[in-house]
This record gives C-alpha cells, structure tokens and sequence, in this order.
C-alpha cells in the first residue's frame, strides 16, 4: 500500500501540516522541516517497504512442462519467486521455438497495465533476438537465462542497456563444464574395462541436443576438450538428436551398426543418454558392462542408472540458473544493480554427481526446492554480500 502525502491542515484548529497517512488510517502532521528530513533519511525504506513484492516476472520456458529439465527449472523459480515474493508466470513452449515468439508478442500486446515488469527469455533456436525486439518495444524489462545471444550473432544489438535499453542483463552456466566433466569422467570409467579397437584406441559417439543453441554448442567443445586430452580416444561421429529421447534411440541404433568399436556414448541430456542405453540394450549388451554412457540433468531415472552403475557419469545442477536469475532481477528492482559484476554472468553451476551426491539431491529436492532460502543469496537483503555465487554443489551440503 502506498503512503499518502498531503498539505493541508490535518485536524481542525491546527496551523497547516505537511499530513501524512497510510492507506485509510489516521492523518499525522508533521511541520514542513519536520517532514522533508524525514523523507530524505527514508526513502530507501519507503521503496523496500512499498515496493519489495510488486514485481511480475514472465518466463517463456521453450520446454514442456513433462520434460524433467525445463520442469525443474519452473519448479525452482517458483521456489526462488515464492522466497521474494515476485509474481512468476511460467509460460511452456512445448519445444516449438516459433511458440516463444508468439508468446512474446502475446505479452507485448496487453494493455500497459497488464503487462508484466519483466521477462525472462532463453535463447533456445536462435529466437532471442526477435523476442527481445518485440519485448523491449513494448517497454518490458527483458532478462536472458541459460542461454543468451552469442556476440558473433548479434549485428547490431550490441550488449545489455545498448541498444535495447531494457534488455537488464543475463547468467548463463558454464555450459562447457558439462560437456568436459561428464567426457573426463566417463573415459576414466571406459578405460578400466572398455574393449579397445583394432587400432588400439577407446572410440567414442556423441549425441548433442542441437545445432543453434549457444549452451548445447558449448556442451559440445567441452566434450571436444576432454576428448582432445585422451591421446587413446577417438572421437567417431557426432549427431544431433534434438534432445529427445526417441530420435536418440533411433540414432544410437545405426551408430552402433555404423561402428563396430564404439563402446562409449557421450550424451548432452540425460534422456538422450537413456535413449541411447535403450537401443545397446535392444541389441543384447549391458550398459555399464560391455558400454559405457553419460548424460547431463538429474532426473530420478538418471540418477538411478549411475547408482546401478549403468551410466558412468552424470551432470547437472545447471537447472537452477532460473532461480538465481530472479535474485538478480529482484536486487536490480530492490536498487542493487548487478552490474558491478557485469550485465553478462557466465557462471560455474554444474555438479558432477556420484552416488552419495545424487543420493543427497533426491532427498533435499525431491518434492520441490523450498528447503532453498533464497533470500541469503539476494545483495539487496544482504547488504555485505559483495559476489554472488551460484555454484549448485553449495545446495548439496
């Protein structure tokens, strides 16, 4: 509620006060002096106080709602939204990246009081660009998470607050992290048992999610990095099994029949890994025993193939780059702007899980994340927090 100010005489028989009220209640007069000091040495609280819970967030989610990733992720934003008290909208796209679009333009085309204060946008496909065109024009602050727009793709939109004024910034997690702990790990696991072919090397498949986003992209160098650090793997082929988990299946099968001693299957997502696991063991072989597979994410099903010991390695955490997006949206609203820090913050936030770890997410985050307080991550509330630090493996202790 909002405070009311007025000059008048409050009450009758007294001189004319600078009066001031809250809501309905009662007028208090303050002298002119009186008053301007007070609102000088408060109006910081004022703002927190008044304005601490008025803002709406939008997130155009480009997954669908029983995809365990993008689910996730909507999962903890409400979790980190509730924490904040922040108005969230998850709106899913159902992996149709011309949806993302529509739903912009959908937001753009609300009365100005309707609309929300901000979005958050992933730049799935490629699409950032016209959806940040349509959102800043409509006078929507707009806020990239998990995947931003690449420098060598954006012509003239420039950075953050450039072009686009009400583009606030982005996070993305370091999305090399997953390609390159998950590759290491699993060629460690490989080479205790893994038959080698007839040129003496451990050969390797790669299913990555797709061509156009900028984490998958990066998902697929840190493979290539970890690959390059093994002077006895070599890398077979590379397909692109748009993170699902029937075409993976489908493809896995003829990369098995193309490569005869491929043994190692590296995966992008954790359901195209089981995709994968799925045709090895149509054609009779036992994933951790005769192949070895990763995948990244931490659905329960993952999580229970590297317990059983039939996927050698998994990563994830990155989920909750969401979550941490509405404390930086949340801090920028609360006047703590994040750019002492940067406008783009490309973060550490994958774990790579082990039996124990997967075990301790499972009991932690398995009904939701309000075990999570939020609130001790915001600089706003927390006026002696200098850095943030978004690492999931602190979540885990």
């Amino acid at each position: 509620m909002q405070p009311e100010i007025a000059y008048f005489t409050c009450n009758p028989g007294e001189s004319r006060f600078v009066c001031f009220r809250i809501g309905a209640g009662p007028w208090y007069p303050y002298s002119a002096g009186t008053m301007r000091r007070i609102l000088a040495a408060t109006a910081i609280m004022l703002s927190t106080a008044f304005g601490a819970g008025a803002q709406s967030v939008v997130f155009i989610n480009p997954g669908k709602p029983d995809e365990v990733y993008w689910a996730t992720a909507a999962r903890a934003m409400q979790a980190a939204a509730g924490a904040l008290d922040m108005r969230l909208e998850v709106r899913f796209a159902e992996r149709d990246h011309l949806r993302t679009v529509a739903f912009a333009r959908e937001l753009a085309a609300l009365p100005a009081g309707k609309r929300p204060d901000f979005a958050i946008i992933s730049n799935d496909n490629g699409t950032g660009p016209e959806m940040l065109k349509v959102l800043d024009g409509a006078g929507i602050k707009t806020f990239f998470a998990f995947s931003s727009i690449p420098p060598s793709e954006r012509g003239g939109i420039g950075g953050p607050r450039e072009t686009y004024s009400g583009w606030i910034g982005s996070l993305e997690p370091h999305a090399e992290d997953a390609g390159y702990l998950t590759a290491r790990a699993l060629v460690a696991a490989a080479r205790k048992r893994a038959r080698r072919g007839a040129d003496g090397n451990l050969h390797v498949v790669a299913l990555a999610g797709d061509r156009a986003t900028p984490s998958s992209v990066r998902r697929n160098a840190g493979m290539a990095r970890a690959l390059a650090e093994a002077p006895d793997v070599v890398l077979d082929q590379v397909v692109y099994a748009g993170w699902n988990r029937e075409k993976a299946e489908e493809q896995a099968a003829w990369l098995f029949e193309r490569y005869a001693d491929a043994r190692i299957v590296w995966a992008a997502s954790d359901v195209m890994a089981l995709g994968a696991m799925k045709a090895w063991e149509r054609r009779g072989g036992k994933p951790g025993r005769d192949a070895w597979f990763s995948g990244v994410n931490t659905s329960k099903e993952a999580f229970d193939a590297l317990r059983e010991g039939r996927m050698a390695a998994v990563a994830g955490g990155h989920f909750i780059a969401g979550a941490w997006s509405l404390v930086m949206i949340y801090d920028y609203a609360h006047g703590r702007d994040f750019r002492d820090e940067g406008l783009e913050l490309d973060r550490p936030m994958f774990t790579l899980f082990d039996d124990a770890s997967a075990q301790r997410f499972l009991e932690l985050y398995g009904d939701g994340f309000g075990r999570i307080d939020f609130r001790r991550y915001s600089k706003a509330l927390n006026p002696g927090l200098r850095k943030y630090n978004f690492d999931f493996g602190q979540l885990l202790k």
